[in-house]
């Protein structure tokens, strides 16, 4: 797994945290891709703080972000 562009403290916790939540889904995707939390944020109109709580494991995307998500997932 690609650290570009990610700190080591938050692919850990990235990795720590239940696998089968769709934000987590998610963050592991992005660091797959390289994909930068600053443009996911862009991409789904919500914060940086609320991508990272999203890839953790912290809250999960509401309903409609949640809908973009499984759609980015599945591209």
């Amino acid at each position: 797994m690609s650290l570009r562009g990610y700190s080591y403290k938050l692919v850990q916790a990235i990795q720590a945290a239940d696998p089968e939540l769709l934000g987590v889904k998610l963050g592991l995707a992005c660091i797959e891709s390289n994909i930068p939390v600053t443009d996911v944020a862009k991409a789904f109109k919500v914060s940086r703080m609320t991508v990272y709580s999203w890839f953790t494991g912290v809250s999960k995307p509401h309903a409609r972000k949640a809908e973009l998500i499984q759609k980015f997932l599945s591209t």
